[in-house]
């Protein structure tokens, strides 16, 4: 099992992405959080199987209907088991 953390910039607040990505979450079985950042930012902490976290991240870029995600910056962490894919605020 491995831990991301990730970070996404464009244009991915104000357009439901959050709720977008827990729901994907919880439909793939990835377990974490999303949060929105002060820059404009999402951050995505995001646990799961290799198989989950590639359809997992390939899906996030490109399967909202509005949001524009110009760039994920993604990084493997090191991480305690999540038990569920939260909102965080």
């Amino acid at each position: 099992m491995k831990t991301y953390e990730i970070l996404v910039k464009g244009y991915v607040q104000g357009v439901g992405f959050r709720y977008f990505v827990q729901r994907l979450a919880k439909k793939i079985g990835v377990k974490g959080y999303v949060k929105n950042l002060y820059s404009g930012d999402v951050l995505i902490i995001a646990q799961g199987e290799n198989f989950q976290l590639e359809d997992f991240l390939k899906r996030v870029k490109t399967e909202h209907p509005y949001a524009e995600v110009n760039e994920m910056l993604i990084k493997e962490i090191q991480s305690s088991e999540f038990d569920d894919f939260t909102i965080e605020y």
